[in-house]
Protein backbone atom coordinates (compact mmCIF):
# COMPACT_ATOMS: atom_id res chain seq x y z
CA UNK A 1 0.00 0.00 0.00
CA UNK A 2 1.11 3.95 -0.66
CA UNK A 3 2.32 5.15 2.38
CA UNK A 4 0.01 8.24 3.46
CA UNK A 5 1.57 11.51 2.92
CA UNK A 6 3.01 13.48 5.97
CA UNK A 7 0.48 16.95 5.40
CA UNK A 8 -2.86 13.63 5.40
CA UNK A 9 -4.73 14.05 9.03
CA UNK A 10 -4.74 11.21 10.96
CA UNK A 11 -7.53 8.97 11.43
CA UNK A 12 -8.93 10.87 14.37
CA UNK A 13 -8.24 14.16 13.40
CA UNK A 14 -10.59 12.98 10.01
CA UNK A 15 -13.48 11.76 12.20
CA UNK A 16 -12.92 15.30 13.95
CA UNK A 17 -13.22 17.17 10.36
CA UNK A 18 -16.68 15.22 9.64
CA UNK A 19 -17.99 15.71 12.99
CA UNK A 20 -16.83 19.38 12.61
CA UNK A 21 -18.83 19.67 9.06
CA UNK A 22 -21.64 18.11 10.41
CA UNK A 23 -21.96 20.23 13.90
CA UNK A 24 -21.22 23.69 11.98
CA UNK A 25 -24.79 23.16 10.17
CA UNK A 26 -26.83 22.00 13.36
CA UNK A 27 -27.94 24.57 16.57
CA UNK A 28 -26.59 23.05 19.08
CA UNK A 29 -25.13 24.42 22.60
CA UNK A 30 -21.36 24.77 23.04
CA UNK A 31 -20.76 22.55 25.89
CA UNK A 32 -23.34 19.87 24.21
CA UNK A 33 -21.45 19.80 21.01
CA UNK A 34 -17.90 19.51 22.98
CA UNK A 35 -19.81 16.31 25.37
CA UNK A 36 -20.62 14.63 22.00
CA UNK A 37 -17.62 15.25 20.25
CA UNK A 38 -14.90 14.11 23.22
CA UNK A 39 -14.12 10.53 24.39
CA UNK A 40 -15.21 10.35 27.91
CA UNK A 41 -12.50 7.55 28.85
CA UNK A 42 -9.58 5.27 27.70
CA UNK A 43 -8.03 2.43 30.06
CA UNK A 44 -4.98 1.12 28.61
CA UNK A 45 -3.98 -1.98 30.28
CA UNK A 46 -0.37 -3.67 29.90
CA UNK A 47 -0.36 -7.19 31.24
CA UNK A 48 1.99 -10.03 30.98
CA UNK A 49 1.59 -13.81 30.02
CA UNK A 50 4.18 -16.36 30.21
CA UNK A 51 5.05 -17.54 26.51
CA UNK A 52 7.50 -19.38 24.99
CA UNK A 53 10.06 -19.50 28.43
CA UNK A 54 9.61 -16.23 29.22
CA UNK A 55 7.40 -13.49 30.14
CA UNK A 56 5.59 -11.25 26.95
CA UNK A 57 3.94 -7.38 27.94
CA UNK A 58 0.86 -7.02 25.91
CA UNK A 59 -0.44 -3.61 25.89
CA UNK A 60 -4.37 -3.41 25.20
CA UNK A 61 -6.98 -0.57 25.51
CA UNK A 62 -10.59 0.23 25.60
CA UNK A 63 -12.00 3.64 25.05
CA UNK A 64 -15.38 4.79 26.09
CA UNK A 65 -16.87 7.38 23.69
CA UNK A 66 -20.45 7.84 24.67
CA UNK A 67 -22.45 6.61 27.44
CA UNK A 68 -25.87 8.86 26.35
CA UNK A 69 -26.60 5.01 25.91
CA UNK A 70 -25.44 1.81 28.04
CA UNK A 71 -24.52 -0.74 27.66
CA UNK A 72 -21.84 1.04 25.44
CA UNK A 73 -20.96 -1.06 22.00
CA UNK A 74 -17.51 -1.73 20.03
CA UNK A 75 -15.43 -4.48 18.82
CA UNK A 76 -11.78 -5.56 19.57
CA UNK A 77 -8.96 -5.65 17.42
CA UNK A 78 -5.40 -7.33 17.47
CA UNK A 79 -3.10 -5.69 14.97
CA UNK A 80 0.46 -4.28 15.60
CA UNK A 81 -0.79 -0.61 14.29
CA UNK A 82 -3.73 -0.76 17.47
CA UNK A 83 -3.04 2.50 19.12
CA UNK A 84 -5.11 5.08 21.69
CA UNK A 85 -5.92 7.57 18.68
CA UNK A 86 -7.18 4.92 16.08
CA UNK A 87 -9.34 3.39 19.24
CA UNK A 88 -11.07 6.32 20.65
CA UNK A 89 -11.57 7.59 16.93
CA UNK A 90 -13.18 4.29 16.33
CA UNK A 91 -15.29 4.63 19.81
CA UNK A 92 -16.49 7.64 18.07
CA UNK A 93 -17.98 5.89 14.74
CA UNK A 94 -19.46 4.00 16.90
CA UNK A 95 -21.15 6.01 19.04
CA UNK A 96 -22.79 8.04 15.44
CA UNK A 97 -23.22 4.21 14.05
CA UNK A 98 -25.07 3.38 16.90
CA UNK A 99 -27.24 6.08 16.64
CA UNK A 100 -27.82 5.86 12.99
CA UNK A 101 -28.82 2.41 12.97
CA UNK A 102 -31.32 2.95 16.40
CA UNK A 103 -29.51 0.51 18.20
CA UNK A 104 -29.93 1.29 21.85
CA UNK A 105 -26.06 1.67 22.61
CA UNK A 106 -23.46 3.94 23.01
CA UNK A 107 -20.49 3.78 21.62
CA UNK A 108 -16.94 1.92 22.76
CA UNK A 109 -13.82 0.14 20.95
CA UNK A 110 -10.97 -1.66 22.32
CA UNK A 111 -7.79 -2.78 21.03
CA UNK A 112 -4.66 -5.05 21.41
CA UNK A 113 -1.29 -4.83 20.17
CA UNK A 114 0.04 -8.06 18.45
CA UNK A 115 -0.11 -10.26 15.42
CA UNK A 116 -2.28 -12.82 15.52
CA UNK A 117 -0.65 -14.61 12.92
CA UNK A 118 2.45 -15.01 15.10
CA UNK A 119 0.89 -16.97 17.87
CA UNK A 120 -0.28 -20.43 18.36
CA UNK A 121 -4.19 -21.33 19.11
CA UNK A 122 -3.66 -21.98 22.87
CA UNK A 123 -0.89 -18.94 23.15
CA UNK A 124 -3.65 -16.95 21.18
CA UNK A 125 -6.59 -18.08 24.02
CA UNK A 126 -4.06 -17.34 27.19
CA UNK A 127 -3.44 -13.79 25.96
CA UNK A 128 -7.06 -13.05 24.96
CA UNK A 129 -8.64 -14.77 28.43
CA UNK A 130 -5.73 -12.35 30.53
CA UNK A 131 -6.73 -9.36 28.32
CA UNK A 132 -10.56 -9.92 29.06
CA UNK A 133 -9.78 -10.36 32.45
CA UNK A 134 -8.08 -7.04 33.14
CA UNK A 135 -11.37 -5.41 31.79
CA UNK A 136 -13.78 -7.13 33.42
CA UNK A 137 -12.73 -6.42 36.30
CA UNK A 138 -12.79 -3.01 35.60
CA UNK A 139 -16.50 -3.85 33.99
CA UNK A 140 -14.96 -2.84 30.86
CA UNK A 141 -16.69 -6.15 29.82
CA UNK A 142 -20.10 -6.46 31.20
CA UNK A 143 -23.82 -7.42 29.85
CA UNK A 144 -25.14 -4.16 31.04
CA UNK A 145 -22.32 -1.60 30.59
CA UNK A 146 -19.53 -2.65 28.05
CA UNK A 147 -20.23 -5.23 25.54
CA UNK A 148 -17.13 -5.77 23.00
CA UNK A 149 -17.58 -7.85 19.89
CA UNK A 150 -15.15 -9.22 17.13
CA UNK A 151 -13.30 -6.27 14.64
CA UNK A 152 -10.07 -6.78 12.46
CA UNK A 153 -8.20 -9.70 13.44
CA UNK A 154 -10.83 -11.57 16.05
CA UNK A 155 -13.38 -13.37 15.29
CA UNK A 156 -16.40 -16.41 16.79
CA UNK A 157 -13.14 -17.80 18.06
CA UNK A 158 -12.08 -15.51 20.64
CA UNK A 159 -15.43 -13.87 21.46
CA UNK A 160 -16.32 -17.36 22.93
CA UNK A 161 -13.08 -17.11 24.78
CA UNK A 162 -13.93 -13.72 26.01
CA UNK A 163 -17.34 -14.94 27.45
CA UNK A 164 -16.20 -18.11 29.24
CA UNK A 165 -13.57 -16.23 30.84
CA UNK A 166 -16.45 -13.33 32.15
CA UNK A 167 -18.70 -16.42 33.09
CA UNK A 168 -16.09 -17.80 35.21
CA UNK A 169 -15.12 -14.71 37.13
CA UNK A 170 -19.45 -13.73 37.72
CA UNK A 171 -20.60 -17.07 38.44
CA UNK A 172 -24.29 -15.97 39.29
CA UNK A 173 -24.90 -13.61 36.22
CA UNK A 174 -27.44 -14.81 34.84
CA UNK A 175 -27.01 -12.54 31.86
CA UNK A 176 -23.23 -13.68 31.78
CA UNK A 177 -23.25 -14.48 27.48
CA UNK A 178 -24.23 -11.14 26.97
CA UNK A 179 -21.46 -9.66 28.01
CA UNK A 180 -19.89 -9.97 24.63
CA UNK A 181 -21.33 -10.70 20.97
CA UNK A 182 -19.86 -12.14 17.79
CA UNK A 183 -19.55 -15.34 19.68
CA UNK A 184 -20.23 -18.72 17.62
CA UNK A 185 -24.26 -20.12 17.92
CA UNK A 186 -22.92 -23.24 19.74
CA UNK A 187 -22.44 -20.63 22.72
CA UNK A 188 -25.07 -18.22 22.91
CA UNK A 189 -24.28 -16.56 19.26
CA UNK A 190 -26.64 -15.74 16.37
CA UNK A 191 -27.63 -16.91 12.96
CA UNK A 192 -26.64 -14.70 10.57
CA UNK A 193 -23.59 -12.24 12.75
CA UNK A 194 -20.55 -13.46 10.69
CA UNK A 195 -22.08 -12.88 7.77
CA UNK A 196 -23.85 -9.63 8.95
CA UNK A 197 -21.32 -6.85 8.10
CA UNK A 198 -21.15 -7.92 4.39
CA UNK A 199 -24.94 -8.37 4.14
CA UNK A 200 -25.64 -5.00 5.79
CA UNK A 201 -23.43 -3.75 2.50
CA UNK A 202 -25.31 -5.55 0.57
CA UNK A 203 -28.74 -4.08 1.85
CA UNK A 204 -27.45 -0.95 1.98
CA UNK A 205 -26.53 -0.63 -1.47
CA UNK A 206 -29.85 -1.79 -2.45
CA UNK A 207 -31.20 0.58 -0.45
CA UNK A 208 -28.91 3.23 -2.34
CA UNK A 209 -30.42 1.86 -5.69
CA UNK A 210 -34.21 2.06 -4.52
CA UNK A 211 -33.61 6.10 -4.93
CA UNK A 212 -33.28 7.34 -8.23
CA UNK A 213 -32.67 10.35 -7.60
CA UNK A 214 -29.57 9.22 -5.19
CA UNK A 215 -28.04 7.01 -8.00
CA UNK A 216 -28.48 9.83 -10.73
CA UNK A 217 -26.08 12.16 -8.49
CA UNK A 218 -23.58 9.15 -9.10
CA UNK A 219 -24.15 9.32 -12.52
CA UNK A 220 -25.13 5.44 -12.57
CA UNK A 221 -28.47 4.41 -13.49
CA UNK A 222 -30.73 1.05 -13.19
CA UNK A 223 -30.42 -1.43 -10.32
CA UNK A 224 -27.30 -3.25 -9.72
CA UNK A 225 -27.68 -5.96 -11.86
CA UNK A 226 -24.41 -5.83 -14.51
CA UNK A 227 -22.57 -3.41 -11.81
CA UNK A 228 -18.72 -3.73 -11.98
CA UNK A 229 -17.08 -3.95 -8.68
CA UNK A 230 -13.97 -3.58 -7.45
CA UNK A 231 -13.43 -4.68 -3.45
CA UNK A 232 -10.35 -4.02 -1.20
CA UNK A 233 -9.70 -6.71 1.23
CA UNK A 234 -11.40 -10.05 0.71
CA UNK A 235 -11.68 -11.04 4.21
CA UNK A 236 -14.88 -11.25 6.21
CA UNK A 237 -16.69 -8.37 5.48
CA UNK A 238 -14.99 -8.03 1.93
CA UNK A 239 -15.66 -11.74 1.20
CA UNK A 240 -19.53 -11.78 2.01
CA UNK A 241 -20.16 -8.43 0.72
CA UNK A 242 -18.86 -9.30 -3.09
CA UNK A 243 -20.37 -12.85 -3.11
CA UNK A 244 -24.05 -11.71 -1.82
CA UNK A 245 -23.62 -8.76 -4.75
CA UNK A 246 -22.34 -11.43 -7.32
CA UNK A 247 -25.33 -14.59 -6.33
CA UNK A 248 -28.14 -12.76 -5.41
CA UNK A 249 -28.13 -9.28 -7.57
CA UNK A 250 -26.11 -10.27 -10.61
CA UNK A 251 -23.28 -7.98 -9.93
CA UNK A 252 -20.00 -8.52 -11.64
CA UNK A 253 -16.97 -8.25 -9.32
CA UNK A 254 -14.00 -7.06 -12.10
CA UNK A 255 -11.44 -6.26 -9.60
CA UNK A 256 -9.65 -8.05 -6.01
CA UNK A 257 -7.12 -6.52 -4.01
CA UNK A 258 -5.42 -7.82 -1.19
CA UNK A 259 -2.29 -7.51 0.79
CA UNK A 260 -0.19 -9.28 -1.41
CA UNK A 261 -1.52 -7.36 -4.94
CA UNK A 262 -4.61 -7.69 -7.22
CA UNK A 263 -6.80 -9.31 -9.79
CA UNK A 264 -8.73 -7.77 -12.44
CA UNK A 265 -10.99 -8.92 -14.95
CA UNK A 266 -13.39 -7.07 -16.70
CA UNK A 267 -15.48 -10.18 -17.76
CA UNK A 268 -15.76 -11.03 -13.74
CA UNK A 269 -14.20 -13.26 -11.31
CA UNK A 270 -15.06 -15.99 -9.19
CA UNK A 271 -15.37 -14.75 -5.79
CA UNK A 272 -15.60 -18.15 -4.22
CA UNK A 273 -12.95 -20.09 -5.77
CA UNK A 274 -10.73 -16.58 -5.15
CA UNK A 275 -11.33 -17.01 -1.65
CA UNK A 276 -10.36 -20.62 -1.51
CA UNK A 277 -7.09 -19.80 -3.16
CA UNK A 278 -6.54 -16.65 -0.79
CA UNK A 279 -7.16 -19.54 2.31
CA UNK A 280 -4.69 -21.98 0.38
CA UNK A 281 -2.20 -19.41 -0.18
CA UNK A 282 -2.16 -16.27 1.87
CA UNK A 283 -2.78 -13.89 -1.19
CA UNK A 284 -4.04 -13.79 -4.69
CA UNK A 285 -0.53 -14.50 -6.29
CA UNK A 286 -1.10 -17.40 -8.88
CA UNK A 287 -4.68 -17.19 -9.20
CA UNK A 288 -4.78 -18.49 -12.89
CA UNK A 289 -7.16 -16.42 -15.02
CA UNK A 290 -7.07 -12.68 -14.19
CA UNK A 291 -5.17 -10.11 -14.80
CA UNK A 292 -2.62 -10.03 -11.54
CA UNK A 293 -0.88 -6.69 -10.19
CA UNK A 294 1.68 -6.88 -7.93
CA UNK A 295 1.08 -2.89 -6.70
CA UNK A 296 -2.56 -3.58 -5.19
CA UNK A 297 -3.46 -0.48 -4.52
CA UNK A 298 -3.43 0.68 -7.70
CA UNK A 299 -6.45 -1.02 -8.55
CA UNK A 300 -8.17 1.18 -6.64
CA UNK A 301 -7.56 4.00 -9.67
CA UNK A 302 -9.27 1.13 -12.23
CA UNK A 303 -12.73 2.19 -14.19
CA UNK A 304 -16.05 0.19 -12.09
CA UNK A 305 -19.05 1.02 -11.02
CA UNK A 306 -18.63 0.80 -7.19
CA UNK A 307 -15.66 1.01 -5.25
CA UNK A 308 -15.75 -1.21 -1.94
CA UNK A 309 -13.10 -0.34 0.57
CA UNK A 310 -13.26 -3.72 2.83
CA UNK A 311 -10.21 -3.06 4.86
CA UNK A 312 -8.02 -0.71 6.27
CA UNK A 313 -8.53 3.03 7.12
CA UNK A 314 -7.11 5.58 4.76
CA UNK A 315 -6.31 3.81 1.66
CA UNK A 316 -8.03 6.26 -0.45
CA UNK A 317 -6.28 9.31 0.69
CA UNK A 318 -4.83 13.05 -0.89
CA UNK A 319 -2.18 10.93 -2.97
CA UNK A 320 -4.58 8.60 -4.89
CA UNK A 321 -8.16 10.71 -4.79
CA UNK A 322 -7.68 12.61 -7.95
CA UNK A 323 -7.22 9.05 -9.75
CA UNK A 324 -9.83 6.92 -8.62
CA UNK A 325 -12.47 6.58 -11.08
CA UNK A 326 -15.50 5.29 -9.27
CA UNK A 327 -19.01 7.46 -9.49
CA UNK A 328 -19.70 5.62 -5.72
CA UNK A 329 -18.17 3.98 -3.13
CA UNK A 330 -19.50 2.08 0.28
CA UNK A 331 -17.06 2.60 2.75
CA UNK A 332 -17.52 -1.37 4.21
CA UNK A 333 -14.12 -0.58 6.41
CA UNK A 334 -13.90 1.97 8.89
CA UNK A 335 -12.23 5.11 7.64
CA UNK A 336 -10.95 3.77 4.43
CA UNK A 337 -11.33 7.69 3.14
CA UNK A 338 -9.59 10.13 4.50
CA UNK A 339 -10.81 13.79 5.10
CA UNK A 340 -8.94 15.29 2.87
CA UNK A 341 -9.72 12.72 0.13
CA UNK A 342 -13.21 12.85 0.71
CA UNK A 343 -12.97 16.55 -0.07
CA UNK A 344 -11.14 15.85 -3.09
CA UNK A 345 -13.83 13.36 -4.01
CA UNK A 346 -16.83 15.39 -3.49
CA UNK A 347 -15.39 18.41 -5.55
CA UNK A 348 -15.34 15.47 -8.13
CA UNK A 349 -19.05 14.52 -7.76
CA UNK A 350 -18.07 11.10 -6.48
CA UNK A 351 -21.17 9.62 -4.25
CA UNK A 352 -19.33 7.82 -0.86
CA UNK A 353 -21.77 5.98 1.38
CA UNK A 354 -19.63 5.96 4.54
CA UNK A 355 -18.88 3.76 7.07
CA UNK A 356 -20.87 4.50 9.66
CA UNK A 357 -23.66 3.56 7.87
CA UNK A 358 -22.63 1.31 5.34
CA UNK A 359 -20.53 -1.48 7.64
CA UNK A 360 -23.64 -0.80 10.79
CA UNK A 361 -24.94 -4.67 9.49
CA UNK A 362 -22.12 -5.92 12.05
CA UNK A 363 -23.55 -3.83 15.21
CA UNK A 364 -27.12 -4.46 14.15
CA UNK A 365 -26.86 -8.00 14.14
CA UNK A 366 -24.97 -7.80 17.66
CA UNK A 367 -28.16 -5.68 18.87
CA UNK A 368 -30.00 -9.20 18.20
CA UNK A 369 -27.86 -11.60 19.50
CA UNK A 370 -27.29 -9.08 23.20
CA UNK A 371 -31.28 -9.07 22.56
CA UNK A 372 -31.26 -12.91 22.64
CA UNK A 373 -29.01 -13.25 25.34
CA UNK A 374 -30.82 -11.13 27.83
CA UNK A 375 -34.14 -12.35 26.82
CA UNK A 376 -32.58 -16.12 27.14
CA UNK A 377 -34.79 -17.52 24.07
CA UNK A 378 -33.95 -17.38 20.29
CA UNK A 379 -36.38 -16.30 17.35
CA UNK A 380 -38.45 -17.80 16.14
CA UNK A 381 -38.71 -20.63 18.87
CA UNK A 382 -42.45 -18.97 19.93
CA UNK A 383 -43.62 -18.27 16.91
CA UNK A 384 -42.32 -19.82 14.09
CA UNK A 385 -45.14 -23.39 14.31
CA UNK A 386 -48.27 -20.85 14.69
CA UNK A 387 -47.09 -19.17 11.73
CA UNK A 388 -46.92 -22.45 9.90
CA UNK A 389 -50.30 -23.28 11.16
CA UNK A 390 -52.24 -20.12 10.28
CA UNK A 391 -50.65 -20.81 6.30
CA UNK A 392 -51.57 -24.60 6.73
CA UNK A 393 -55.20 -23.19 6.49
CA UNK A 394 -54.92 -20.68 3.62
CA UNK A 395 -53.16 -23.54 1.67
CA UNK A 396 -56.01 -25.82 2.61
CA UNK A 397 -58.46 -23.19 0.82
CA UNK A 398 -56.37 -22.98 -1.98
CA UNK A 399 -56.10 -26.75 -2.50
CA UNK A 400 -59.80 -26.47 -2.66
CA UNK A 401 -60.58 -23.61 -5.01
CA UNK A 402 -57.40 -25.77 -7.21
CA UNK A 403 -59.54 -29.09 -7.34
CA UNK A 404 -62.50 -27.10 -8.20
CA UNK A 405 -60.85 -25.39 -11.43
CA UNK A 406 -58.78 -27.94 -12.40
CA UNK A 407 -56.82 -26.93 -14.99
CA UNK A 408 -58.15 -23.40 -15.66
CA UNK A 409 -56.15 -22.93 -12.37
CA UNK A 410 -52.97 -24.92 -9.93
CA UNK A 411 -50.58 -23.84 -7.29
CA UNK A 412 -47.15 -23.39 -8.75
CA UNK A 413 -45.07 -26.69 -7.52
CA UNK A 414 -43.19 -25.26 -4.98
CA UNK A 415 -45.40 -22.53 -3.55
CA UNK A 416 -47.29 -24.97 -0.87
CA UNK A 417 -43.44 -25.77 0.67
CA UNK A 418 -42.37 -22.15 0.55
CA UNK A 419 -45.27 -20.69 1.75
CA UNK A 420 -45.57 -22.69 5.04
CA UNK A 421 -42.23 -22.79 6.25
CA UNK A 422 -42.18 -20.40 8.97
CA UNK A 423 -39.53 -17.97 9.48
CA UNK A 424 -36.30 -19.21 11.28
CA UNK A 425 -33.98 -17.51 13.17
CA UNK A 426 -31.25 -16.39 10.04
CA UNK A 427 -34.18 -15.54 7.81
CA UNK A 428 -35.54 -13.42 10.83
CA UNK A 429 -32.09 -11.95 11.46
CA UNK A 430 -31.49 -10.99 7.49
CA UNK A 431 -34.68 -9.18 7.57
CA UNK A 432 -34.59 -7.17 10.84
CA UNK A 433 -30.90 -5.73 9.37
CA UNK A 434 -32.53 -5.49 5.93
CA UNK A 435 -35.48 -3.19 7.83
CA UNK A 436 -32.33 -1.80 9.81
CA UNK A 437 -30.13 -0.45 6.86
CA UNK A 438 -33.44 0.71 5.12
CA UNK A 439 -34.90 2.98 7.47
CA UNK A 440 -31.36 4.37 8.60
CA UNK A 441 -30.49 4.83 4.66
CA UNK A 442 -33.82 6.71 3.96
CA UNK A 443 -33.62 9.38 6.97
CA UNK A 444 -30.15 10.08 5.47
CA UNK A 445 -31.38 10.32 1.60
CA UNK A 446 -34.12 13.02 3.52
CA UNK A 447 -31.71 15.15 4.90
CA UNK A 448 -29.42 14.84 1.60
CA UNK A 449 -32.36 15.92 -0.94
CA UNK A 450 -34.01 17.89 1.44
CA UNK A 451 -31.22 20.69 2.63
CA UNK A 452 -29.10 22.81 0.08
CA UNK A 453 -26.31 22.96 2.65
CA UNK A 454 -25.81 19.53 2.73
CA UNK A 455 -23.80 18.16 -0.45
CA UNK A 456 -22.97 14.46 0.49
CA UNK A 457 -24.51 11.57 2.09
CA UNK A 458 -21.45 11.69 5.10
CA UNK A 459 -22.70 15.02 6.38
CA UNK A 460 -26.22 13.60 6.07
CA UNK A 461 -25.47 10.77 8.17
CA UNK A 462 -23.81 12.51 10.57
CA UNK A 463 -26.40 15.21 11.34
CA UNK A 464 -29.20 12.27 12.05
CA UNK A 465 -26.61 10.65 14.62
CA UNK A 466 -25.41 14.01 16.42
CA UNK A 467 -29.34 14.76 16.83
CA UNK A 468 -30.35 11.72 18.10
CA UNK A 469 -27.03 11.53 20.68
CA UNK A 470 -27.82 15.46 21.49
CA UNK A 471 -31.78 14.48 22.14
CA UNK A 472 -30.83 11.49 23.95
CA UNK A 473 -28.65 13.94 26.25
CA UNK A 474 -31.35 16.34 26.46
CA UNK A 475 -33.69 13.53 27.94
CA UNK A 476 -30.85 13.50 30.79
CA UNK A 477 -30.97 16.62 31.79
CA UNK A 478 -27.94 17.94 29.91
Amino acid sequence: MNQIPAREPSFRESVDLMFNRAVALMDLPPGLEEKIRVCNATYTVRFGVRLRGQIQTFTGYRSVHSEHMEPVKGGIRYALGVNQDEVEALAALMTYKCALVEAPFGGSKGGLCLDPRQYEEFELEMITRRFAYELAKRDLIHPSQNVPAPDMGTGEREMAWIADQYARMHTTDINARACVTGKPPHAGGISGRVEATGRGVQYGLREFFRHPQDVKKAGLSGKLDGKRVIVQGLGNVGYHAAKFLTEEDGAKVVGIIERDGALLDPAGIDVEAVKNHVMRSGGVNMFPGPRYIREGAKALEEECDILIPAAMEAVINLENADRIKAPLIIEAANGPVTAGADEILRKKGTVIIPDMYANAGGVTVSYFEWVKNISHIRFGRMGRRQEEARHQLIVDELRKLDEHLGDAWSMSPDFKGRYLRGADELELVRSGLDDTMRVAYQACSEVWNSRDDVSDLRTASYLVAIDRVATSYRAKGL
